[in-house]
């Protein structure tokens, strides 16, 4: 069995199919359908055949066939001859005698000539299509179909208008300015650097989903399909918006109005195009009051919905945005589906149920809900993987980092954006959290606190990149938490923060390695190659920048200010800004992309760092995971999966 590829994705990681798998060609169905088409032509050919040769049969009185009484439904413009019966019966009398006979004679062999010629141009394009290749037929076919797509789009009806609802209270939306010149410098520079990788992708991957900044072309990989959706553009927008690049942001949302297009046949990652695109979407519209913003995430969600459709109503991985038919990671347990993928739904479609008064997003979220909930869970451990036929979990895999991080995330975010009222939320959090306390987070032998892998009943003492986000995390929920522990997690979050830039600073480059290991006498380092590799990811920062907000210690703004001299010193080429392959060699090579995610999270995080607690108040925002911010809504009702909403509006 081949073990699956690990792709740099989002900012919480997924594992995928490896960049060079295929979708199943679909030449065989092309071959029937090309197959029918012959034999259709030969069978009109045959049915002209035959009807054709009813008129040349001998012209007697048991075949006349304009004695039959047809000509006025077959040939309405030929005049009944004399003594022929209508339909109804009744007796056509003429009294020009042989004249008329005569002249109905001549129009009876112009239509024999006639459908002999019909019948005879019939047979001859039958024979040229015969004669024609497979390849030709299927081009014939292909510009067909073409035209009644093309017949479609014109006839598309205009999408039904969203119905008017109140925008949510927006503030610190365009604050932020550092008091402290040298913070403004700093400030300044990340700015800088978010418009060398804006610029680099304009100029040389403009519509792509991402950026090849060595090669200088576009790029893109299998979680959005074989489409160009522009995913940089999109994840880009709210950065954009709030570092005050307006002319940047006004291209960026061009570009959608005119191109971004959800009706393409592509198979698509929910979970990915979920926080990229409708997060940015969403985001994007609250920033700025464009409509076209709202009205693109609400057509792309629509397309999302057909991956609910599994006997247990969690959603595949995958979902095709024209067809609509889902299927789950060919790696993944026994076909299972990703608890870190259908647990990071809940924050866009409760926004969504908002924004068009359909519940129907709202109650998917929800559903997955209840159903974690009348789990049985291991140890009080969530598995990462279930089986979305059966609702069984798959092999028992607990993980803080790639393939269950978000759902723990989303679980405290959606008790935060509600502003604080989704109690239930809240509670789960808490539970969670207190198994993950119990049976992942260590101590090493070099007091360095971190969270390891349960696999199995078995602890791995190994730490994930993604996982660093988890500092964030801790700091973000001390409020609020049972028993008077909000001191305790703010400590954990710094102490999984002071490990992460451990991670970091042990390393040549001074950029963290993808994973690291607390075992063997080593700690907070990266063993095999294959986990020494920087892919501009945003999780350390993103801890940085919630324990800043938290703490204003100022050490978080230095260790933020080293990681960003060290990206721009050894991740900044010409053409953008690229991973590397090894943070321990001097002289790395790069990976050659510029990541969708540098721009929406690891820039984005590092400018709120460097900025006033005004930008952006956590009281008023929650940022989805793939840092796309979200105001706060009231939620008032959660009987019965329905939410009521009242919303403080500009």
């Amino acid at each position: 069995m081949t073990t699956p590829a690990l792709l740099p994705l989002s900012g919480r990681r997924i594992p995928t199919l490896s960049p060079g798998a295929a979708s199943f060609p679909h030449h065989r169905a092309t071959l029937r359908l090309s197959e029918k088409f012959i034999l259709l032509l030969i069978l009109s050919a045959f049915i002209t055949l035959c009807f054709g040769a009813f008129f040349f049969l001998p012209d007697n009185s048991k075949h006349k066939r304009f004695d039959l009484g047809l000509e006025d439904v077959l040939i309405p413009h030929i005049e009944a001859p004399k003594g022929a019966k209508h339909p109804g019966g009744q007796v056509v009398i003429h009294g020009q005698g042989g004249h008329d006979e005569h002249r109905h004679r001549e129009e009876e062999e112009s239509l024999r000539d006639k459908i002999r010629v019909d019948h005879e141009r019939a047979l001859q394009e039958a024979k040229e299509k015969l004669r024609k290749s497979r390849d030709e037929l299927r081009a014939e076919i292909q510009t067909e179909k073409s035209k009644v797509v093309e017949d479609l789009k014109k006839k598309k009806e205009v999408p039904k208008p969203l119905p008017p609802v109140p925008m949510p209270k927006v503030v610190g939306v365009n604050d932020g300015d550092p008091v402290e010149p040298d913070v403004k410098e700093k400030r300044d520079k990340i700015r800088e650097m978010m418009k060398h990788a804006w610029d680099s992708y304009r100029q040389y991957g403009w519509g792509h989903n991402e950026l090849k900044p060595l090669a200088k072309k576009g790029h893109s990989t299998n979680i959005f399909g074989n489409s160009q959706m522009g995913a940089t553009i999109v994840d880009a927008l709210d950065s954009l918006y709030m570092m005050g690049l307006h002319d940047e942001f006004k291209d960026g949302q061009e570009w959608i109005e005119q191109n971004l297009d959800f009706s393409v046949n592509a198979e698509v990652s929910v979970f990915e195009v979920n926080i990229r695109f409708t997060g940015g979407l969403l985001a994007a519209y609250y920033l700025s009051g464009q409509e076209v913003f709202k009205v693109k995430a609400v057509q792309l969600a629509e397309k999302l919905l057909p991956a609910f459709n599994t006997p247990t109503g969690i959603p595949w991985a995958m979902v095709n945005l024209k067809s609509g038919v889902g299927r789950n990671w060919g790696w993944a347990s026994a076909g299972s589906s990703i608890l870190a993928e259908f647990g990071t739904l809940h924050m866009e479609f409760v926004h969504l149920t908002y924004l068009t008064g359909n519940p129907a997003y709202y109650q998917k979220v929800m559903h997955i809900r209840k159903l974690l909930a009348k789990m049985d869970r291991p140890n009080g451990l969530y598995p990462n993987y279930l089986n979305p036929r059966t609702g069984r979990w798959g092999q028992h895999h607990t993980s803080v980092g790639g393939l269950g991080d978000s759902f723990y995330e989303y679980l405290l975010k959606a008790w935060l954006m509600s502003d604080k009222t989704d109690t239930e939320a809240r509670k789960t959090y808490d539970d969670a959290i207190e198994a993950i306390e119990r049976h992942l987070i260590r101590k090493s032998n070099g007091g360095l606190t971190f969270i390891g892998e349960w696999k199995n009943g078995h602890l791995e003492r190994k730490m994930g990149h993604l996982t660093c986000f988890a500092g964030g995390m801790f700091a973000l929920g001390a409020d609020g938490s049972p028993d008077d522990k909000a001191g305790h997690y703010l400590q954990l979050g710094a102490e999984i923060a002071h490990t992460c830039h451990e991670s970091y600073d042990r390393t040549v480059l001074k950029l963290g390695p993808e994973a690291f290991k607390f075992d063997s006498g080593l700690e907070a380092v990266a063993v095999r190659q294959n986990e020494k590799y920087y892919i501009l990811r945003p999780e350390v920062i993103e801890t940085y920048w919630y324990m800043w907000r938290f703490t204003h210690d100022p050490k978080y703004r230095q260790w933020g200010w080293e990681a960003a001299q060290a990206i721009d010193k050894y991740c900044r080429v010409s053409g953008g800004f690229s991973g590397v392959k090894d943070v321990y060699s001097s002289n790395p090579t790069y990976d050659d992309v510029q990541q969708s995610f540098f721009l929406a999270e690891t820039l984005k995080y590092l400018y709120l760092l460097f900025s006033s607690d005004d930008l952006m108040p956590l009281e008023s925002w929650v940022f989805n995971t793939e840092a796309h911010p979200l105001p706060v809504l009231h939620l008032t009702d959660f009987s019965e999966g329905i939410c009521i909403f009242q919303t403080e509006s500009d």
